[in-house]
């Protein structure tokens, strides 16, 4: 790992002129303070001072003094800047002016739930599927959203220029540290999924950070717009972002949710952690599904899940259990399906683990797996399912009474990205659509 005397000789070797500090408001925007380089050095000793009162739920004019303090495993040169732009990053945490944590820093919230797990002798190790559109820009450098801009289907090769923007991508992902596993088409025509490589929560948090961020850059270099709203045309289908998540032995680094003896290929401490999931899935959709229209794509869209159940193949259900060959039991993981791209990759994980280690200290009970045949015969059980919140307002209600997920996020950060998200719904409910225009007007 890089110390800070490492990263001030290469910002000196390799002549960046800037720094970007990166940090999320609860939101999960990323946030950018840039400083000249030679301010580095101040910076690692001091931290940089701003004013946290303009954040978005972070704080009164009373307390909006906060200091951004770098983490020097995340330093890498921004590989789209170069001569005298060139410029490095460094994503902060945030502190109080005390040095202590900031409670409405959401990667501090994150790095409390590892640590909870870490007092279990736990590692939380994830790897997400992220998935985006992208549209032509017009002349006026607005993106064109149609249901049809190229013609590539599902693992189809795309045509030039989308081919060659998607090797720019994987290049400079490559060049900011991020491991991927392959990329390919969508379903939807513009639609393309990025699978990443398996890491620690909080650096899986930090590389989808940082990943939304460059393939907007690539693409727009390219006359395209990235897009990772979950539904921008309602005859396409949604973007998600599959988690993958196993826990790990602190110390050998064995995967605790493997055991090749069970018929699902899992142990009790990932049952319990499973049960604990769908427990709070539904309050846990308030972080995870996060906008008015990440409900347009769930139990709505292709392939998005719509019962709160888990199962092997089954994709309606929450959360898949993988198959894995014999031999690579260390491969075993938990798919959850909810999730968007647009939600708050710190809060995210920091809801996922805290879920989960309820059910492992509860001891949860973990009802039986739904296949799609079995719900298909069993008519009366599938009544007795819960299913996901069919409105980000049903899911703020979910998140509203629960306390384990509330605690996720404590006490400041909950009430602040409660108020946020009442104010969209509000904001929404008020509009008149094209659609209300066009069925209504003439009518009455």
């Amino acid at each position: 790992m890089l110390s800070a005397a490492d990263i001030l000789k290469d910002v000196e070797t390799q002549r960046v002129q800037f720094v970007a500090l990166w940090f999320t408001d609860i939101t999960g925007l990323v946030k950018s303070v840039m400083i000249p380089a030679g301010e580095l050095a101040n910076v690692f000793e001091n931290g940089s001072h701003f004013d946290g009162s303009a954040i978005e739920g972070f704080a009164r004019v009373a307390e909006s003094d906060m200091v951004l303090t770098p983490d020097e495993s995340s330093y890498v040169i921004l590989p789209w800047t170069e001569g005298d732009e060139k410029t490095a990053r460094l994503v902060c945490s945030i502190h109080t002016q005390d040095g202590e944590p900031f409670i409405g820093d959401p990667r501090s919230l994150l790095v409390k739930a590892l640590d909870q797990a870490r007092e279990m002798n736990l590692r939380f190790k994830t790897g997400m599927e992220l998935e985006y559109f992208l549209f032509p820009l017009d002349a006026a450098g607005m993106p064109v959203v149609a249901a049809r801009n190229d013609i590539a289907g599902y693992f189809d090769i795309p045509d030039d220029p989308i081919r060659s923007m998607g090797r720019k991508m994987l290049l400079a992902l490559g060049a900011l540290g991020i491991k991927v596993d392959s990329t390919h088409s969508e379903t939807g025509q513009g639609q393309h999924e990025i699978d990443f490589q398996y890491d620690d929560a909080l650096r899986s948090a930090d590389n989808i950070l940082t990943a939304r961020v460059a393939l907007k850059t690539i693409a727009r270099k390219f006359g395209y717009y990235c897009t990772f709203m979950p539904r921008p045309h309602a005859d396409l289908p949604g973007s998600g972002m599959h988690t993958h998540q196993s826990m790990h032995d602190l110390q050998s680094g064995a995967n605790v949710f493997a055991d090749g003896e069970s018929e699902y290929g899992l142990s009790q401490t990932a049952a319990y952690f499973l049960a604990g999931q769908l427990e709070h899935a539904r309050a846990m959709c308030a972080v995870l599904a996060p906008l008015v229209n990440s409900y347009k794509r769930l139990g709505a869209s292709f392939e998005a899940p719509v019962n709160v159940t888990w199962a092997h193949v089954n994709r309606s259900a929450l959360i898949r259990v993988p198959s894995t060959a014999p031999g690579k039991e260390y491969h075993t993981r938990l798919e959850l399906r909810c999730p968007d791209p647009t939600a708050n990759p710190y809060l995210a994980m920091a809801v996922m683990l805290q879920a989960g280690l309820d059910g492992i200290v509860h001891k949860m009970e973990l009802p039986d797996p739904m296949e799609e045949t079995l719900l298909q015969s069993m008519p009366d059980r599938r009544r007795q399912i819960k299913v996901l919140p069919q409105s980000l307002e049903e899911a703020l209600d979910a998140l509203s009474e629960d306390d384990v997920i509330l605690s996720a996020l404590g006490p400041y950060v909950s009430d602040r990205y409660i108020a946020a998200k009442r104010q969209e719904c509000d904001e929404y409910a008020r509009q008149v659509t094209d659609w209300e225009v066009q069925r209504y007007l003439n009518r009455f």
